[in-house]
């Protein structure tokens, strides 16, 4: 009982050193006639933290120069290294070569491996030279090709040239791979050509609904045309093949002088 009793006054006064002040405890652990010390921040001599320095723009222009022989044979090296673990240096020495290196850069398009492939149109893309667009194109349309290879070579070739890429769009449109005919539909709506709006309306009945959806929204943006309320959510393809068919008389009445709205500009957001 002793012991019990000296272990509880014990617990009770080392409560109380512990519920004193901060203060108090320091001075209570600093030994009289010893001072304590205590860190403080001094103040910057000149008012403030020194300001960031910019950095100095180092970065080399692309060339538009053609390529000598030696650099033809160095961008002909660099074509299997689009895959590995010096891929993004090999893109970056592409991209630094320029518009003179697209023709050797197109050849990765037929290389057997899918990452050089893809990797390619990445590329491509970055050096934005509308002269890659004949043979994104033709990689577009290979029913053999991979269909996010394919699909990404439509959308590069759309975003370099548009225009050029309505017989891809047609072709794709028909494709068995609903993937592929889904990405054609999509594109579509930033080709500003009447002949993408008879491809849009017969993709309306297609037999994923997806698709279908995909379509429908694409020709509200790039005509604006005010059609018919349905639920195309849950829609059956009859039900779609019925409303496509509303599409078919409009473009009928129209189409001799249709002509396309100013495409929306995005909102800003500050406004």
């Amino acid at each position: 009982m002793k012991l019990c009793g000296l272990i509880v006054r014990v617990f009770i006064a080392w409560m109380v050193a512990w519920s004193m002040m901060p203060e108090e405890r320091s001075a209570a652990a600093t030994p009289a006639g010893r001072a304590s010390i205590e860190l403080v921040q001094e103040a910057y001599e000149y008012g403030g933290p020194p300001r960031r320095q910019e950095a100095p723009d180092t970065s080399i222009p692309p060339s538009n120069q053609p390529l000598g022989p030696e650099e033809l044979q160095r961008a002909e090296a660099l074509l299997p290294l689009l895959e590995g673990k010096q891929e993004f240096w090999a893109i970056g020495e592409f991209v630094h070569l320029g518009r003179p290196a697209v023709p050797v850069l197109t050849k990765a398009l037929s290389m057997p491996s899918p990452r050089i492939r893809y990797n390619a149109i990445e590329t491509l893309q970055m050096i934005k030279d509308p002269s890659a667009v004949p043979a994104l194109i033709r990689l577009a349309q290979e029913p053999a090709e991979m269909p996010r290879i394919r699909e990404h070579a439509l959308r590069v070739a759309v975003r370099l040239d548009a225009r050029a890429t309505t017989p891809a769009i047609e072709a794709m449109a028909k494709d068995q791979e609903s993937a592929v005919r889904k990405v054609a539909a999509f594109e579509a709506r930033y080709v500003r050509q009447k002949a993408v709006v008879p491809v849009l309306i017969g993709m309306i009945g297609d037999a994923e609904r997806f698709v279908a959806v995909t379509a429908v929204q694409s020709l509200w943006i790039l005509t604006r045309h005010e059609s018919e309320l349905h639920d195309w959510d849950t829609s059956t393809q009859q039900d779609r093949e019925a409303w496509a068919k509303e599409w078919v008389e409009w473009w009928n009445t129209e189409r001799d002088t249709f002509q396309f709205p100013d495409p929306k500009k995005p909102r800003d957001p500050l406004q």
